[in-house]
């Protein structure tokens, strides 16, 4: 069975490095509103597989993040609370780029995310890896 964790874990990871990469072509690309999409997804399957090294199981977005928040801000103070603020900014940033069709992301907004989303995966697959 830990062994399964441990694939779960993996691949989520893998699809988090992945979701970073195509937001790094998009970006180059100029298709801003994609690549806050992609950093979104990087931080979600991060998180996703913290969730799956804690057997807690959701497909649910705001669900997912709230269970962070709570446990691995609050509760156990893993993380400082820059981490759910990196989190929190980033799926602002995907609703709004995903449903609000007016709103245009700039090179510089979405430049800064980069980042933070960088440093947000890493901090999570360095916990995972001495965890």
């Amino acid at each position: 069975m830990e062994q399964d964790k441990r694939i779960l874990i993996n691949h989520a990871m893998e699809k988090a490095f992945e979701a970073i990469s195509s937001a790094e072509s998009n970006f180059q690309n100029k298709f801003y509103s994609t690549c806050q999409n992609r950093l979104y997804y990087a931080v979600f399957y991060a998180v996703t597989a913290l969730a799956y090294k804690n057997d807690f199981f959701t497909s649910k977005h705001a669900q997912l993040m709230g269970w962070f928040n709570k446990k691995f801000i609050y509760t156990d103070k893993t993380f400082d609370e820059k981490m759910f603020q990196i989190y929190k900014e980033a799926f602002t940033n995907r609703q709004k780029s995903d449903y609000d069709f007016l709103y245009q992301p700039d090179a510089t907004e979405v430049s800064a995310s980069f980042e933070e989303i960088k440093y947000f995966v890493k901090k999570i697959k360095n916990y995972l890896d001495n965890f």
